[in-house]
This record gives C-alpha cells, structure tokens and sequence, in this order.
C-alpha cells in the first residue's frame, strides 16, 4: 500500500511539473531588421539569449571594446544576460549591442505570444531606446 502510495504522489508530482510548461519567452525571437534570430534559454533561473546571424553569418565582434575579442565570430555570441521574471517582465539583465560594442541595461516584456518588447538603457529606462522582437518558429 506505501508503495502504491508513493508511486501515485511522484505521477502526480511528474504530471503537475508538466502541466507547468517551460516559460512563455523561451524560443527563437527575429529582431526588426530581420538580420538576427536570438534563441533564448534558462540557465540556473536566469534568461539568456544568443545571436544567430540570419542574413551574413560570417560578421566579427569588430566593435567589441575588448580588442581580444574583436575577430570573435557574431554568430552564437551571448548578447542577453541574466534576467530575471518579474511577473510577466524579465529584469535586471544586459544587452550586448554589436553595432556600437556596448552593453547596456535592460527589461523585456511578453506582448502577447509573439511579440517581445525589448528596452535597453543607461541608468533609469527613461533614456533608452526600444525595439520589438517577433516569434519564429
């Protein structure tokens, strides 16, 4: 009887972590100019996103203000690091801009399930600038 006991709670167990899913801004997201796919992941509760060149796959970290890591390849690189849920935001986290080899801070938000809004900043998110992401499949 313990046994079945048990073997019931860990179904149970197992069938309520399904029903949980993965996280709503897991997936591969197009950033406007169409020239980039960031797939985005968790890692140890935090939000990662790395870069897929779409359009010229062969580009170079050439703006990086770490002359060692100029000639690294775009391609794969992490630009979104560390966020965290926030309700139905993701904070506390950076952007790598590879245009102007700058990080700044920044805060995503769902709109939906294929449209993310993405605000990087300096300081205060009053001074920043904004784009939205679409859902690839």
């Amino acid at each position: 009887m313990r046994q079945l006991l048990f073997s019931f709670v860990a179904l149970m167990f197992t069938v309520v972590s399904y029903a949980q899913g993965k996280d709503p801004i897991l997936g591969t997201w197009l950033n406007p100019s169409g020239e980039g796919k960031v797939e985005i992941y968790e890692s140890n509760g935090k939000f990662f996103g790395k870069l897929y060149l779409v359009k010229d796959k062969s580009k170079k970290d050439t703006k990086n203000p770490d002359e060692k890591l100029r000639s690294r390849d775009l391609n794969g690189i992490v630009l979104l690091k560390d966020f965290s849920k926030k309700g139905d935001s993701y904070e506390g986290g950076e952007i790598y801009d590879p245009k102007s080899g700058k990080t700044y801070s920044c805060k995503m938000k769902l709109k939906g399930d294929n449209a993310l809004d993405i605000r990087g900043f300096i300081g205060i998110s009053m001074f920043g600038r904004s784009e939205t992401w679409t859902r690839t499949k």
